[in-house]
């Protein structure tokens, strides 16, 4: 492994103006993320992390406080932002600070269409520069502060080598005339990763509890028992700024909602209650349980409905789908994203101008598997 120069952790509002200036100079840049979605009840966008051919740049979000001047560059449509998986980045990016980043190019989107089976950075960066990457940095809080020396080391790495790794890959995709085809996949990833945060306003919702596994299942005490120590749950959560798992899983409060134990001593005979939990946690885990024994029963939401022949529909899409990824040796998504079929199936196109109006199925996919989706269509219900 070649020796790298240090990153300039960027932690002032002038270093960042520096930066930014040197960022719109570049035809390409490499930018990464870190999240601190294990350890806070709200996540944040914790660092953001860029590198040119010459430079690697650390950006604290936390120290330096309003980042505006980095939107534009990543509005800029002349300026490549090369990530690896960016949807999750992308996601991080439009919640905090509300900018959409356009012309993208996602190296392990690049390299799952040419058929990589080992498509995680660390995987890459070690078969084809024999870089190491220390996963535990995976898992850290990246909120807390100061940084040390080994997570700089690790962020610089998410973006040191993306820029060499985009080129290889997209010599490979010109080579094989896969270029219209990937870059119509970026534009889908940054449309629908838009759409994600704005879904995710439902997650904290007033019924968001029915969305435990097994919630559904409880009786109407036992279900409103489970709304409240959700409700307390979520409380103590936003409280102590900590992601909910680290209050209570979700198994341990349906357990706690199915036998609703009346005391301390019941309680801890609940499986993934610790001592410390019980400690902590029992008088309001007992005040809940007894507000949902006397509480009114919720009203399950209604599930939608699948028309059948929308299931037919899509199971034939999805069967046709499989076919075309194994002659290719990819893997099924890469051929057509699996929310695009049930968009499919949903509204049944009968004809090429149909096909225009289903969300993210763009020209290049249209042209290419047009006919054939029209064809399924057609003859999965006769």
């Amino acid at each position: 492994m070649n020796s790298i120069s240090p990153a300039q952790l960027v932690l002032t509002n002038d270093s960042l103006h520096d930066v930014v200036s040197k960022l719109n100079q570049e035809p390409a840049i490499a930018v990464d993320t870190e999240s601190n979605s294990l350890h806070a009840y709200k996540e944040r966008v914790c660092l953001i992390q860029f590198s040119t051919n010459e430079e690697d740049f650390i950006v604290d979000p936390i120290a330096i406080g309003n980042l505006d001047i980095l939107q534009p560059v990543f509005a800029n449509r002349s300026i490549e932002k090369v990530f690896h998986a960016a949807e999750y980045d992308l996601i991080g990016l439009w919640r905090d600070f509300g900018w959409k980043v356009n012309n993208i190019f996602d190296t392990m989107v690049a390299a799952r269409a040419l058929g990589w089976e080992r498509v995680g950075l660390a995987a890459i960066l070690a078969k084809h520069y024999s870089v190491p990457i220390n996963k535990k940095f995976q898992r850290a809080d990246w909120a807390k502060r100061p940084l040390n020396d080994n997570q700089l080391s690790y962020a610089q790495l998410d973006t040191h080598y993306l820029l060499k790794l985009r080129d290889y890959l997209a010599f490979n995709l010109r080579k094989r005339r896969q270029w219209s085809e990937i870059h119509e996949e970026f534009h889908r990833i940054s449309e629908a990763s838009i759409r994600k945060v704005c879904n995710q306003s439902e997650r904290r919702s007033a019924n968001a509890f029915w969305k435990i596994k097994g919630a559904r299942k409880l009786s109407g005490k036992n279900s409103a028992v489970l709304c409240e120590l959700y409700k307390y749950r979520e409380q103590i959560a936003s409280m102590r700024n900590l992601p909910t798992f680290r209050i209570v899983g979700d198994a341990t409060l349906l357990d706690i909602a199915k036998r609703c134990p009346r005391n301390v001593k019941e309680l801890s005979t609940i499986k993934g209650m610790t001592s410390r939990q019980i400690a902590r946690y029992q008088k309001g885990v007992l005040k809940a349980i007894g507000h949902g024994i006397v509480s009114k029963h919720p009203s399950k939401p209604k599930l939608p409905r699948t028309n059948p022949l929308v299931t037919l529909r899509y199971e034939s899409l999805r069967d046709w789908r499989k076919i075309c990824a194994k002659k290719r040796g990819v893997a099924s998504d890469v051929i057509v994203a699996r929310d695009v079929l049930w968009d499919l199936a949903v509204q049944n196109p009968t004809s090429c101008k149909d096909l225009e109006l289903i969300q993210d199925l763009g020209p290049w996919r249209r042209e290419k598997y047009g006919k054939e989706i029209l064809r399924i269509l057609v003859t999965s219900v006769e």
